[in-house]
């Protein structure tokens, strides 16, 4: 078991994209930090990472094996770990010094192998957990030939015959951005119906609708085959597109009291922040589909690239008044002696 410090500048809850840049920010800085993660990445079903830049096509793992060998070059501590609650214990963002002239705890993070760090700040990007349509079949196809962004995968699967299944608000507008990649668009409006207005539109864009629920994803030779209907009615199909629940798992923090919230697109819930990862409460900053459900790797990793220079410059704010205030009670106590 790798051994911890005591406390950190930063602890880096989520090794994701977002969090591993947010650490390689604050490492760069000469901030100490932790970063734990717990090992399961949203996209590590996914043959690679698209869509960003320089890195095109990479395998997901690959790629956070690089991000944790850069933040440790600078001296950066990552982990395999969970953590099941953070609690305040000093005062709120306060940035001050304790007589020893330390950094002042003001979070405990505890994991679930028992083992607990101090930190000055927190920078939570656990991602988001992917909760998919109870269909039989389709979870062990997902992040290969069932998939859910054009802009992640739609490459992999042009001018192929997909299917849209209706689960939730976006899916009319998948359909249609996926007619941009094959002319073959099946609507399954499962036990979602279209309404007129995209009906319309679907017609329009020359996208078939086909109504009845979807109860089996099929596959013949390790690759997806088509889709079975309660009626026994088989449509063959290549991939399915699927528009998942996206649940934040950053529910840990409720006992600070961030607590998740609906999003406004409808496709899920997150923990609100300003955009550069400031939360609610003092000291806690967010980053990546935690709190941006729609953010993909790139945007993730600038979000957490924010969060990292935002932290670090509160926290240089914080140690520059402490310094101003010991200086000042130096000064007084010279002229009252």
């Amino acid at each position: 078991m790798t051994e911890l410090n005591e406390s950190y500048d930063v602890v880096v809850i989520g090794g994701g994209a977002a969090g591993l840049n947010g650490a390689l920010m604050l490492v760069r800085q000469r901030r100490s930090v932790l970063v734990i993660d717990a090992g399961a990445p949203r996209n590590a079903p996914a043959d690679g990472v698209h869509g960003l830049l320089g890195r095109e096509g990479m395998p997901p793992l690959e790629l956070v094996a690089l991000g944790r060998e850069e933040v440790r070059g600078y001296g950066g501590q990552v982990v395999t770990g969970e953590v099941v609650a953070v609690d305040r214990v000093g005062e709120p963002a306060t940035g001050t010094e304790d007589s020893a002239g330390s950094a002042a705890r003001e979070f405990r993070v505890e994991l679930a192998d028992g083992r607990s760090v101090f930190a000055r700040r927190i920078l939570v990007t656990t991602g988001l957990a992917d909760e998919l349509p109870p269909i039989a079949g389709l979870r062990e196809r997902w992040g290969h030939d069932v998939l859910h962004c054009p802009y992640c995968h739609g490459w992999e699967v042009r001018d192929q015959r997909i299917a849209v299944l209706a689960t939730g608000p976006m899916a009319v507008h998948q359909a249609l951005l996926f007619t941009q990649l094959t002319d073959d668009i099946v609507f399954l409006s499962h036990t979602s119906p279209a309404t007129d207005e995209d009906a319309e539109k679907l017609a329009a864009r020359g996208v078939r609708v086909v109504d009845g629920e979807v109860v089996e994803v099929l596959a013949d030779g390790g690759k997806l085959s088509g889709v079975r209907l309660a009626d026994g009615t088989v449509i063959d199909r290549d991939a399915l597109v699927v528009g998942p629940r996206f649940s934040t798992r950053a529910t840990f923090l409720t006992d600070l009291g961030l607590t998740p919230q609906p999003h406004p697109s409808g496709v899920g819930d997150h923990i609100p922040a300003d955009p550069t990862g400031r939360t609610s409460v003092p000291g806690v900053w967010i980053a990546g589909n935690a709190t941006d459900p729609m953010a993909q790797v790139g945007a993730a990793a600038a979000a957490g690239a924010m969060a990292g220079a935002q932290i670090n410059a509160e926290l240089v704010t914080a140690d520059t008044a402490a310094a101003v205030e010991r200086i000042r009670a130096s000064e007084a106590a010279a002229v009252t002696g």
